[in-house]
Order: C-alpha cells, then sequence, then structure tokens
C-alpha cells in the first residue's frame, strides 16, 4: 500500500521541514519530493503535512505516520540484507556529537547492532568541532555532528533553529553581564552564541565551561546562566527564554552526516541509512 520511496521521502521532508531541503538530502527535483508527498497522502488519504509558503509542518497524521514509515522502512531494510546473502562486517569508527547524550541514538544504534552483529562499532562522543576535526584527520569514518556555518558538506539530517535555554526560575538582570554556560573551544553553539552576543553589544561574562552535555544542563538547572542550543533538543528541566530578557537572535544550525574522504564503507553506509530513515527520533518529543 505505501511505497517506499515515497515514505522515504516522506520521512526526509519531516525530518527537514522542508521540500527544497528534503529535494537536495535525496538528490531529486523538489517537483519529485512534492508528487512523492502527493501520491503518499493520496494513498493515506489523509493530509500529512499543513504547508505554506513560508512553513512546512507535521498534522497529526502526519505524526502519526512517522513511526509507520520507519517500521515499514525498517522492516524492507532487513528483508533486503536476508535476501542479499551478504553480511556487514568490520570496524565502524562512528562519531556523535554531545547534543545526542539526552536523545534516542542509543535505539538507532542498538537496532544497528542487533542487524550488523558482526560490526565492530565503535562510538566516540565530542564536541562538533572536534568531530569534524577527527573525521578529517582519518580517525573517524562517519560523523553526525552540526555543521560549522561556512561549511557546506555533510548530508542534511534536520535544520533547526537555536534558542536560548535556562532554568525556568532563572531571571536576567539588563543591567548585568549575561552569564553563559557554554562548551570549550571549538564548540560550535559556543562561537554562535558569543557572536551574537558581540553583535548586538550586549555585555557578557563565562559562567560555566564544560565539555559535557550533562554538565552544562547541572549548570543550567542550577541556575547559573543561559545557554544556546537546539530548540528540538531541549533537556528536561529547561526553558526557552523569554524574549523580554532581550537576549539577541541565534540563528539556526544544520545537523549533519559526513564521512571521510575515503569512499564510504558498507557499514558507514549502513549507519547513515539508519539515521537518515530515524532521524526524526532525535528531536525531543518525536518519534514517541
Amino acid at each position: 500500500m505505501y511505497d517506499p520511496g515515497q515514505l522515504r521521502t516522506f520521512l526526509a521532508v519531516a525530518q527537514t521541514l522542508s521540500f527544497t531541503q528534503a529535494a537536495r538530502r535525496l538528490g531529486v527535483r523538489q517537483s519529485t519530493v512534492s508528487q512523492h508527498v502527493r501520491r503518499l497522502e493520496d494513498a493515506a488519504g489523509r493530509a500529512l503535512f499543513s504547508r505554506d509558503t513560508h512553513r512546512v509542518e507535521l498534522t497529526e497524521d502526519g505524526e502519526a505516520m512517522l513511526g509507520f514509515a520507519r517500521s515499514i522502512l525498517e522492516a524492507h531494510e532487513r528483508a533486503a540484507a536476508h535476501f542479499a546473502g551478504a553480511r556487514l562486517g568490520g570496524r565502524l569508527r562512528f562519531g556523535a556529537s554531545e547534543d545526542f547524550v539526552l536523545t534516542r541514538l542509543t535505539d538507532i544504534l542498538e537496532s544497528f547492532r542487533r542487524g550488523h552483529p558482526e560490526v565492530d562499532l565503535e562510538l566516540t562522543v565530542e564536541l562538533s568541532g572536534t568531530l569534524h576535526e577527527r573525521l578529517d584527520a582519518g580517525k573517524l569514518d562517519l560523523v553526525l555532528a552540526k555543521r560549522r556555518p561556512e561549511d557546506p558538506h555533510g548530508e542534511l539530517v534536520w535544520h533547526d533553529g537555536l534558542v536560548w535555554i535556562g532554568a525556568p526560575r532563572l531571571r536576567l538582570a539588563a543591567d548585568r553581564p549575561v552569564p553563559l554556560i557554554v562548551y570549550p573551544p571549538p564548540g560550535i553553539t559556543r562561537a554562535l552564541a558569543l557572536d551574537a552576543l558581540e553583535r548586538s553589544g550586549r555585555p557578557w561574562r563565562i559562567a560555566c565551561t564544560s565539555g559535557s552535555l550533562n554538565g552544562l544542563v547541572a549548570a543550567a538547572r542550577a541556575g547559573l546562566g543561559v545557554m544556546a542550543h537546539s530548540r528540538g533538543l531541549v533537556p528536561p528541566g529547561l526553558e526557552r527564554v523569554s524574549d523580554r530578557a532581550g537576549l539577541p537572535e541565534l540563528g539556526s544550525v544544520d545537523f549533519v552526516l559526513r564521512h571521510g574522504e575515503r569512499r564510504p564503507s558498507p557499514p558507514a553506509r549502513a549507519l547513515a541509512a539508519a539515521i537518515l530513515a530515524g532521524g526524526d527520533r532525535l528531536q525531543r518529543g518525536r518519534g514517541g
């Protein structure tokens, strides 16, 4: 009833919330993306997206379709791997940024390990900037991380806005420097936050530095200050800082998959496909 190609297109649009970005990820025309979504909506008999000239959003039925689409595609991939007769094996050095520590990336990795038990998966969790450096140095095979603003490389998993977050009770004094909770260099959100404050002329001070997301979250929950973070990955116990605080806009960030310079190995391609298929599960509040 549901075509796998159309389901892959649906997932790409659902994760990027953009027909244009989905077309770039899939390497097809935007008209093809629109056609696939229209045919899937016809098959389901329901509208899966609400869209206008400025915004694309999942409908309630679209949210429901996410789970069905993942299950169908995962079953399709398992069947294809079984009847292909070849089992994946070898070493796969995978790097994931600290942003995903509190998400369901573990579910995707667990499913991958079950499906490919002969792959020796080595996981490195680090700052996005550090992961890009290690990938460029040939020390990693595949990276899931934020993309540097000036970097065009990588396959888009999703595009998200950056927001200021802090403890619910936090109040910022207008006449005092903004207390910042940040990753150390070369943290990408750190650089974006400092640039935004410098451009706006707003004084700031570093209240906490930690290379661990859990460390940053603990400091923020304690009310030590504010941190720049992806809107789709706000940790429990924290919330967006009110616009009344007068903090500058942070812009947006891309989360991407990047392969090493060499031709991607079959295990790296398989894990990348699994992450792209389940990328919406990485965003807090999505995917059940």
